[in-house]
């Protein structure tokens, strides 16, 4: 079965709450997460909730990772969804779980874009020679 991509849907319970609302220390586990996964960053955005919480996503050219925070409950919420056979999704989940120091983690792994049988897949990363191929294309 091929699929355009992978989506991970993370719950990280019983969390060390100090991490988890450290907006600092969020937004790096994440980006150093997109990094373990191999993957290419395009943007990073992160919001502090008052009185607590943080709501990031760090935007890839295979997809996204994403997280919510709720430290109250020692609880985040992270998807990572990527597209192709290079980066490896894997890598960021467990690194997550270990800088949030998290006790009782389940990941559940879901295929997007199924193809049909005959449908072939196109490459996803781009070599910089054939940038100039698909000028004023976007990946995602």
């Amino acid at each position: 079965m091929h699929a355009l991509g992978k989506h991970l849907l993370i719950e990280l319970k019983d969390c060390n709450p100090e991490i988890l609302k450290d907006l600092e220390k969020v937004r790096n586990a994440m980006v150093s997460a997109a990094k373990r996964a191999r993957a290419t960053i395009i943007d990073v955005s992160f919001h502090e909730f008052s009185p607590f919480g943080i709501s990031g996503m760090v935007v890839i050219a295979e997809s996204h990772l994403s997280i919510h925070t709720w430290p109250e409950y020692g609880y985040a919420a992270v998807d990572i969804f990527t597209c192709g056979d290079i980066i490896k999704p894997e890598a960021a989940a467990q690194f997550l779980i270990e800088k949030f120091k998290c006790k009782n983690p389940s990941v559940v792994e879901m295929k997007r874009g199924i193809l049909s049988h005959g449908e072939n897949r196109l490459p996803y990363k781009v070599q910089s020679a054939d940038l100039s191929l698909i000028a004023g294309c976007k990946t995602a």
